[in-house]
Formats: structure tokens, sequence, C-alpha cells
């Protein structure tokens, strides 16, 4: 099942927002929905066709791997739209990790499995933040400004 809720107002350090979230089953044909309205969104506040296309590409890298360590469960995704920056948002509710432990990858000898996902959305998104925690799951929140706002 895929609930989608709209909340048209909020406000955070003085400033307002529009707010959209998302949970979705934890299966991989739901990352072209995420990034259709991801698009959309991006779209509607200016950002340029180069822009649109990093945010998608880190929406749906981080999307394959809230399921891919979900444990089978629903995966959450908000959107938080600011008249300057919006901020994507995507949690799950898997086995967590210890975010410390997470090496750079090696980009001349890319045998070592995971942490390119991640090197991938960071350097797409103006910021990005990860909180996991063994046995609670991960949250990975992507900013993104419009123009030159960072």
């Amino acid at each position: 099942m895929v609930e989608i809720n709209s909340n048209n107002f909020g406000v955070t350090n003085g400033e307002t927002y529009d707010s959209i979230s998302m949970a979705l089953p934890s299966k991989p044909e739901y990352v072209g929905v995420v990034r259709l309205t991801v698009s959309a969104i991006a779209n509607r506040m200016g950002f340029n066709i180069e822009e649109i296309e990093d945010i998608k590409v880190a929406v749906a890298e981080a999307c394959t791997n809230a399921i891919k360590h979900g444990l089978n469960q629903d995966f959450n995704v908000c959107f938080d739209i600011f008249e300057e920056k919006i901020t994507v948002s995507i949690k799950d509710n898997g086995k967590g990790y210890n975010t410390d432990a997470l090496n750079e990858p090696d980009l001349e000898d890319p045998k070592e499995e995971g942490g390119l996902g991640i090197f991938i959305i960071k350097s797409l998104m103006d910021e990005v933040t990860l909180k996991s925690s063994v046995g609670q799951g991960t949250e990975i929140k992507m900013i993104k400004f419009l123009g030159d706002g960072n």
C-alpha cells in the first residue's frame, strides 16, 4: 500500500515550507514513483534539468538502499519544500549500522561492496546527513539548494 500525506504548512528556523510524505512498500518498482514525484516537485520549484537529474539519481540510490537494507518493511520518504531548497528524507526500519565504520569507496579499485551509493549521493546533493542505529534503521537527509543558495 502506498500512503501519501501532504501538510501544506510548517515552520522551521523561521522558514515556512510545504511537506509531502509517502510510505511505500519495500519493492524496487516503487523507486520510479519516488523519482517521478521528486522530479515534479523540483521542476515546479525551478531547478534546471541537470539539477533535477542529480536529485533523481541521489533519491533513487537512497531508496534502493532503504529497500535493500529495510528488512522487507515499508520505507518512508518525506519532501520538505522551502522557497530556496528541497529536503528529501528517506527512512527505513532495517537493521541499521555504525555510520562511523562506513569507508569512502576506492574508486581506483572498486571491489569492496558498500559505501559507493552514499558517496554518489554526497557528490550530487549539497548537504547530506546520515543517521543510523543498530536495530533501529537508517535515515538519510539530502538537501539541494535552488541556484547558488548553499
